[in-house]
């Protein structure tokens, strides 16, 4: 005991109660695991979002496609729309079965584990990067340049000395028409990301419970997600971006192509923490309970 207790006593201690009371430790447990449950939802979400930003460039050497993303608009997520969503994610309330659970094993249930690598890189993130060449690909076709076409064309695309390049079309695009288009499908790629990231925020909320159980009373959280979504707006729209970051407007329909992939996300783990609950200790929970 902090005040009771003498100073032998606290020296010899393991842990002193600065209080006195007892219930004090279940407390200082709680909030010990509330700290864990909101780092590892924080680096999840932090983490998923470099799937769809390194495929890119994985596709383009492998590929020779025309570049799907910038290294500007990487840049845009890491250091501007992904910012204030992660911080928020310390902001979370516990779950409410959080002081139900088995003490932690500190030799295996690491903060950063297989499974969360598992979920944020093997799972959503695909999902993530599959919404970003969706939307690629469809600005692109609407454009004149089915996939088929664009496969192998790096080389001549990236040419300043070739200004009579053929679409799918056979039409002709000129060197600077061509990287007005390339760098319009950069900033659409990074509003896609944008979007499927609302949904990947909100189902890091939770590492077990239903998202209708946890509710949205982080309100940091929730001005997260408006701010990232002010955010790219404000880079899209703003006059002398595309000077500066290389950023072109978007019509208001290629902002859509990423909205099935988002609620993909957000479906596919509430069945997943669904079945989590319904089956604990199962095969699900084994290899994706992060």
């Amino acid at each position: 005991m902090g005040i009771a207790g003498s100073d032998v006593s606290k020296q010899a201690a393991d842990m002193i109660l600065l209080d006195d009371n007892f219930a004090s430790i279940v407390t200082g447990v709680e909030e010990g695991r509330l700290i864990f449950d909101n780092l590892k939802k924080s680096i999840a979400y932090t983490l998923t979002s470099n799937i769809p930003e390194i495929s890119p460039f994985l596709l383009f050497i492998l590929a020779d496609i025309p570049l799907p993303l910038g290294t500007v608009t990487i840049l845009c997520i890491d250091l501007g729309t992904d910012m204030v969503p992660a911080i928020s994610l310390a902001y979370e309330t516990a779950e409410s079965d959080i002081m139900k659970r088995q003490p932690r094993d500190p030799k295996k249930d690491k903060l950063v584990n297989e499974r969360l690598i598992s979920m944020s890189y093997g799972q959503i993130g695909m999902m993530q990067a599959a919404a970003g060449f969706f939307t690629y690909f469809v600005i692109m076709s609407e454009n004149g340049f089915w996939p088929s076409r664009l496969l192998g064309l790096r080389r001549e695309w990236d040419s300043a000395a070739i200004n009579d390049l053929t679409d799918s079309y056979n039409q002709e695009w000129t060197f600077k028409d061509r990287k007005t288009l390339e760098y319009t499908c950069h900033t659409a790629f990074f509003v896609s990301i944008v979007i499927v990231q609302w949904a990947d925020l909100i189902i890091c909320k939770t590492r077990r419970n239903s998202i209708l159980h946890q509710g949205m009373r982080n309100h940091v959280l929730n001005f997260g997600l408006v701010f990232e979504t002010a955010l790219a707006a404000v880079l899209c729209y703003t006059p002398g971006m595309d000077k500066g970051l290389r950023m072109y407007p978007l019509k208001f329909n290629w902002w859509l192509p990423a909205l099935p992939f988002s609620l993909l996300i957000f479906v596919y783990d509430e069945v997943r923490r669904f079945i989590l609950r319904r089956n604990p200790g199962g095969w699900v929970e084994r290899e994706t309970y992060y």
